[in-house]
């Protein structure tokens, strides 16, 4: 029994030592705040309800602003967007348009050379029939006339 008794001894010491170390930290806390307020005292009235709720009000009225903001952009990121893809789509038929090009201007310079050549041909023509009409007309008019038709009597 003995041994019991000392247990509870022991233990009740264990005990009211944790206690007193509990209580002398709650005095010291409460000692160092009150050292503390007494040497910094607040500069700054405290907030009141009235002041929250005012300022509550004016951050939903800025966040109300930047909705409507946000919404707004979203209007405009939308036309963007869309404006984007068109100028994409537009670079892209450039693009097609340009790679094409090359061939398109080879066909049309085949087709300038074989318009040159028929205009040649055609200048050609014209300058032979041109001088065929010019020979014709001074040789008709270098001829001596032909004499008239002489009227003979025939005897039967």
């Amino acid at each position: 029994m003995k041994t019991a008794i000392r247990l509870l001894l022991r233990r009740t010491a264990v005990t009211a030592a944790v206690v007193g170390s509990l209580v002398l930290g709650g005095g010291t806390i409460r000692a160092a705040d009150q050292w503390a307020a007494a040497e910094a005292p607040l500069a700054a009235p405290p907030v009141t309800v009235e002041s929250l709720t005012a300022q509550l009000a004016a951050e939903r009225g800025r966040a109300a602003d930047l909705a409507i903001r946000l919404e707004s952009m979203t209007g405009r990121t939308v036309e963007l967007q869309a404006a984007l893809e068109a100028a994409n789509a537009r670079i892209r038929e450039d693009d097609a348009t340009a790679k094409a090009l090359p061939d398109r201007i080879a066909a049309a310079r085949k087709k300038l050379v074989a318009l040159n050549r028929q205009i040649a041909a055609t200048a050609r023509q014209a300058a032979t029939a041109a001088r065929t009409v010019v020979v014709r007309r001074v040789v008709t008019a270098a001829a001596p006339a032909p004499p008239p038709p002489v009227e003979h009597e025939v005897d039967d």
